[in-house]
């Protein structure tokens, strides 16, 4: 799907800021994941680094060079005073705000450098993965196509959560917590599935061999007892809910 994405806007912007946008949004979130909640703000700032220039090059078609400062005040001004006719409002007023509340987290809340004292969070590092989401999903509705809806449902599917305790030897899923009961270890795996989610057949090829005998069991009691999991009636998934008990239980860690 990412490449597909690329492609999209890469028709409209130079393909080195798109790949720098795509890369820095995936970084942010697969350290948010994993709770590098100072990194999730660093890479928020490289994000914005390339946003700005794509709005620049949307704008101007050019835009100031990477490795080269910009003048970020400069531009979210330009920006806002732009004829409504020459460019959607998102482009002049919308997405450069958004970056700026990224930007002054990246600059002064010592995401980046020591500053005063304030430590990185999980709200900042929240707000800034939000922003970045919102951003990503404006860009994708506006080059891409499609509805509002779409474009969120796209952004979160480009990033697919990665769990360090599963890991895949050519499709098969072997989770490396040996002391998890079935119904964590069977989480875990939908967690590193994401938005493809699992048939019952992969599942039961992924389990260990004690659990299989009650892996239906399991399955409907993370599915209608717990709400951690979803079933379409093919496929299973990790809910939001699931995916928030796997990052407050700390299941990620390899550490038994």
């Amino acid at each position: 799907m990412r490449k597909g994405i690329e492609a999209q806007l890469a028709a409209f912007h130079p393909a080195k800021l798109v790949t720098e946008l795509l890369e820095a949004h995936a970084e942010a979130k697969r350290n948010f994941y994993l709770g590098g909640l100072r990194l999730s703000a660093v890479e928020g700032g490289r994000f914005c680094e390339a946003a700005f220039r794509i709005l620049e090059n949307a704008a101007t078609k050019q835009h100031t060079p990477l490795g080269a400062q910009l003048a970020t005040e400069k531009l979210i001004e330009k920006l806002a005073n732009l004829p409504k006719t020459s460019a959607p409002e998102s482009i002049r007023i919308h997405i450069p705000r958004a970056l700026r509340v990224v930007y002054d987290i990246r600059n002064k809340r010592d995401a980046a450098h020591l500053a005063d004292g304030i430590d990185p969070n999980l709200q900042d590092a929240t707000l800034v993965i939000s922003v970045l989401d919102w951003v990503l999903a404006e860009f994708i509705r506006l080059y891409h196509k499609v509805s509002p809806n779409e474009a969120t449902t796209i952004v979160e599917r480009i990033v697919a959560r990665s769990a360090p305790a599963v890991q895949d030897f050519d499709g098969f899923l072997k989770v490396l917590r040996p002391d998890l009961p079935a119904g964590d270890y069977v989480l875990l795996l939908l967690y590193q599935r994401g938005a493809q989610g699992a048939e019952l057949g992969e599942l039961n090829g992924w389990v260990r061999a004690e659990m299989r005998p009650n892996l239906r069991r399991t399955l409907t009691r993370l599915t209608n007892d717990l709400s951690l999991a979803h079933h379409d009636g093919e496929r299973y998934f990790v809910t939001r809910r699931g995916e928030h008990e796997v990052e407050e239980r700390k299941l990620l860690d390899q550490q038994l």
